[in-house]
């Protein structure tokens, strides 16, 4: 099937805030195929080429002069299972709590704590997506990436893809690599992460001493449910800013106000911070102007009521950091791509 182009369209069903903003053009690959006919296509056109998933991650700020590409490839494959440890590959275009849940279903464990996070596969590793005390690099097993510039394709190791925390390789360079499927190191009867308290704490409520990755899955996606706003109800990007990491000094002088404060002592010797905590204590929780805010119930996800823009949001944004930075010495970074 040949790539379809279509010009000026609103990508309000495609950015889970729900900013109605407009492409210049706009298209879906389904294929490897179609993938190069659209980088083609921009070029013929001069246009830039802005490759997007689920859209979950992406604040829209004014229109977008270029060709908007949403990965929409299916396809999940077994490569190989000796019982007990498993590769699975996923095509790109795969939501990717469909493609957690499918992999319980198989008796597959690794993803579950990974469960309800939004988007797409292909969007996975490029934010090396991470909850509960899980990441996509614990579990990655390769890649196949296309590259922009020489049109070949292009195998990645993890050691390759310099993961970071919400980094990689490819969200420091979008402009070179666009992934189209992804592995992932998977176990039979593995041993479950259950060090992140909530879920715990919440087996044990349901009698359940010696879980399986799917009972953990479905404590968490209670837990996400009940804390987290669903983008089809209310826009939002999940977590807005990422969590600081800051020295060990400027921790201990911040908890010396604030005792509770919540931190996380890093190998490296410096502290990671609790954003929320921080926009929280700063008295941002719930804090509305106009259509867009900051959720009631966590202070780390900015929310769009119904018509607000991508400029009033990051305004508000704005406010948060110079705030936080005022209060605390902290800087708050932003976690979905802007445009």
């Amino acid at each position: 099937m040949s790539l379809q182009v279509q010009p000026h369209v609103s990508l309000k069903p495609y950015n889970s805030f729900g900013f109605a903003v407009r492409a210049r053009a706009f298209a879906q690959a389904q294929d490897d195929g179609q993938v190069r006919a659209a980088l083609a296509y921009a070029q013929a056109q001069q246009l830039p080429l802005m490759v997007i998933g689920g859209g979950s991650n992406l604040l829209l700020t004014r229109d977008v002069e270029a060709l908007v590409l949403r990965m929409n490839s299916r396809g999940i494959r077994l490569l190989s299972d000796d019982g007990h440890q498993v590769v699975v590959e996923a095509e790109a275009g795969e939501s990717w709590h469909p493609f957690v849940q499918w992999t319980l279903e198989q008796g597959l464990a690794g993803l579950e704590n990974l469960s309800l996070i939004p988007g797409t596969v292909g969007a996975a590793p490029m934010q090396n997506i991470g909850a509960y005390g899980v990441e996509i690099k614990d579990v990655f097993a390769g890649l196949t990436a296309l590259d922009r510039h020489s049109g070949e394709l292009r195998e990645f190791a993890l050691e390759e893809c310099a993961f970071a925390y919400r980094g990689s390789l490819f969200k420091q360079h979008p402009e070179r690599w666009i992934i189209l499927r992804v592995r992932f190191h998977l176990q039979r009867g593995a041993v479950l992460k259950l060090n992140y308290g909530p879920v715990q704490q919440r087996l044990q409520e349901q009698g359940i001493s010696t879980p399986t990755a799917l009972d953990v899955s479905r404590v968490i996606c209670a837990i996400r449910q009940e804390k987290l706003p669903d983008p089809a109800v209310l826009g939002n990007a999940g977590s807005f800013f990422k969590n600081p990491v800051v020295s060990a000094e400027l921790a201990g002088q911040i908890k010396q106000q604030h005792p509770d404060l919540v931190a996380y002592a890093q190998t490296d010797g410096q502290v990671k911070l609790a954003a929320g905590w921080l926009i929280e204590r700063a008295g941002w929780k719930g804090f509305r102007d106009g259509d867009v805010g900051v959720h009631r119930l966590q202070a780390l996800v900015l929310v769009n009521y119904a018509n607000g823009t991508g400029q009033q949001l990051l305004a508000l944004a704005q406010r948060i950091q110079n705030d936080i930075a005022a209060r605390f010495a902290v800087h708050l970074e932003i976690e979905p791509n802007l445009y």
